[in-house]
């Protein structure tokens, strides 16, 4: 049970990550890798910020900003520059490793002994309650952090829908759908892609601030393949929600994101080897990707018949 939590904690903390990547691969057509980077730059700016006795909210406020500095650096290359999207993101990743070495000042930072938002969903509860679901007992602290996890995921869903439903979010996703009939409006469309790309790495950097927070460390490697667990949240998302409305969109993004970590959880439970865990997360991104249109081919094949 306590690997269950574990993993659904997990994904909801990941959800973030699926919500800044729905916004660059669905909302602006953006095939971003600065991802990888950007969530170990929100990690590692929280991490070196709470070692240093900062408050967690400010702290993971301030990772928040740092990954939105790293999508605008993106932005800025690709529509001033005109680099192409992909070299762009590419090239910031790339960049940000050094950028995160420096920032933790060595490759791993441990926040064991450190003041952390989860420390304080923890203060809520003994360490030694416990409640009981049948055969299972699950800590009390645990569901704590769960509930306060949740409530800030569902805060930031909740934000972004009232977002895209304003003028400026209609506009940003209509850059994305039809820029050449948004720029014939009057809006500025390499604008409109850098906030995008701001706003997605943002939220990609205070998933990276809530994992060290959650694991209590924080390493410069901890964001290789992530990029790949945003796709493949997103695209098991879709599959489930079974439509491209905006809200229903991000809902999808969060239940990809917690089923998605659940697979994992339940395959290393089955005893898969973790050396064999990225070969694993490739398969199950391949099985999203090819899975919802083999389905609905068979679905006219025998609808034909």
């Amino acid at each position: 049970m306590t690997l269950l939590v574990g993993s659904f904690t997990m994904g909801l903390i990941l959800s973030l990550l699926a919500l800044g990547v729905l916004i660059s691969f669905r909302v602006l057509s953006f095939r971003d890798l600065t991802v990888d980077g950007s969530i170990t730059l929100g990690g590692s700016v929280a991490a070196i910020l709470l070692a240093s006795g900062w408050n967690p909210w400010l702290a993971t406020l301030m990772a928040f900003f740092a990954g939105a500095i790293a999508g605008t650096t993106t932005g800025i290359l690709a529509t001033r520059f005109q680099i192409n999207g992909l070299l762009a993101g590419i090239l910031v990743m790339t960049g940000l490793y050094s950028v995160n070495l420096r920032v933790m000042g060595k490759s791993n930072l441990p926040l064991m002994k450190e003041s952390t938002l989860v420390t304080f969903a923890q203060s809520f509860a003994s360490s030694e309650a416990k409640w009981s679901f049948g055969r299972w007992e699950v800590s009390v602290q645990d569901i704590c952090v769960v509930v306060m996890v949740a409530g800030l995921i569902s805060s930031v869903a909740l934000l972004m829908y009232a977002f895209f439903r304003t003028n400026l979010g209609l506009a940003m996703r209509a850059a994305g759908d039809n820029d050449q009939m948004i720029r014939a409006l009057g809006v500025e469309v390499g604008w409109m892609m850098t906030f995008g790309l701001a706003l997605s790495n943002a939220l990609v950097a205070l998933a990276g601030a809530l994992l060290v927070q959650y694991q209590g460390f924080a390493d410069v490697q901890m964001g290789i393949g992530m990029v790949v667990w945003g796709f493949a949240s997103v695209i098991i998302g879709e599959s489930l929600v079974g439509s491209r409305q905006i809200g229903l969109l991000l809902v999808g993004a969060v239940m990809g994101s917690i089923l998605f970590r659940l697979l994992v959880a339940i395959a290393l439970r089955w005893g898969l080897n973790p050396n064999d865990l990225k070969l694993v997360t490739a398969v199950f991104v391949f099985a999203a990707l090819v899975l919802p249109d083999a389905i609905t081919h068979l679905r006219k094949r025998m609808a034909t018949t």
